[in-house]
């Protein structure tokens, strides 16, 4: 806790004096994270977990990103930051569950369109075929059976959807990083892998990590589009779940090397993986593939 009481002792001169303990939160497989309190004010305080720098985060990129997102009312204001701590304020609410995101699709979309729409321009570039070769750099030895095929089916995939006009974009939309507000408002939060990207793949993280079916992927499309989506941006969606699942996969992968987290980063691994399996048999790849290059 040494780095934890120092961190507080050095945000009480910008934040007013601590009240009471810090709190550990729970769900963060990659930081460690407290709710506490300043100046009668309640914060979130973020501190990095070991070399995430080799998991592709910029934290500077995270920084600006969260408080373009807080601009647009999707995201916790940024209290204070700096490379070694991340403060944001502590909205009340509550983690969605994967049910909650599918019942909640609209305003998530509109969301991510406002973000992706911002302007917004950071310090990091999110590329999930460069993210692969860099994870497998790392890991080195430790790649699991089949890590090669995910590689070489991502490259396709990027083929098929280059990044030629890349937005701001947040890459992370597990159900825990969703807020469900008190007021019934949704937001945003752990920006830590945002970065110019592919619109498409925040889309289909969402949609694979919060296990929507072709319906909730319907309404996604729809919501975002404000429009009836094309065929070529079905197949996008779909491709980009495989894809998403890819990035998931090797991120076990490294975590299991790297993290000093206590957490499963193999069976983490090993469940994206499968689900990337399954989805690259479906018999419609081909199909995908040709209807999003088209």
């Amino acid at each position: 806790m040494g780095d934890l009481n120092a961190i507080v002792g050095r945000l009480k001169a910008q934040l007013g004096a601590p009240v009471g303990p810090p709190a550990p939160l729970d769900g963060g497989i990659t930081n460690r994270n407290y709710r506490v309190g300043f100046g009668g004010r309640e914060y979130v305080l973020r501190l990095p977990g070991k070399d995430t720098g080799l998991l592709g985060i910029s934290r500077e990129a995270e920084r600006r990103a969260n408080e373009v997102a807080a601009g647009l009312g999707i995201a916790p204001a940024v209290a204070a930051a700096d490379a070694e701590y991340l403060v944001t304020d502590f909205v009340p609410g509550r983690a969605m569950a994967s049910a909650d995101v599918r019942a909640a699709i609209e305003p998530i979309a509109r969301a991510l369109r406002r973000f992706h729409d911002s302007g917004t321009q950071l310090p990091a570039t999110f590329w999930i075929p460069d993210l692969l070769d860099e994870y497998a750099r790392i890991a080195g030895p430790d790649l699991p059976a089949g890590y090669e095929d995910t590689r070489r089916l991502s490259q396709r995939i990027a083929a098929a959807l280059p990044l030629r006009d890349p937005v701001p974009c947040h890459n992370d939309l597990l159900p825990a990083n969703l807020l469900r507000l008190d007021d019934g408002g949704v937001m945003l939060v752990d920006w830590e892998y945002a970065g110019m990207g592919h619109r498409m793949f925040d889309l289909g993280n969402v949609a694979v990590n919060n296990e929507f079916g072709e319906d909730d992927e319907e309404r996604l499309l729809r919501a975002y589009y404000e429009r009836a989506p094309s065929s070529a941006e079905r197949a996008s969606l779909r491709l980009m779940r495989i894809v998403s699942d890819a990035r998931e996969a090797a991120w076990g992968v490294l975590q299991s090397v790297i993290s000093e987290l206590e957490f499963d980063f193999n069976a983490y691994g090993r469940e994206h993986f499968d689900r990337l399996v399954e989805a690259a048999r479906d018999p419609r790849l081909e199909e995908w593939l040709d209807a999003a290059t088209a």
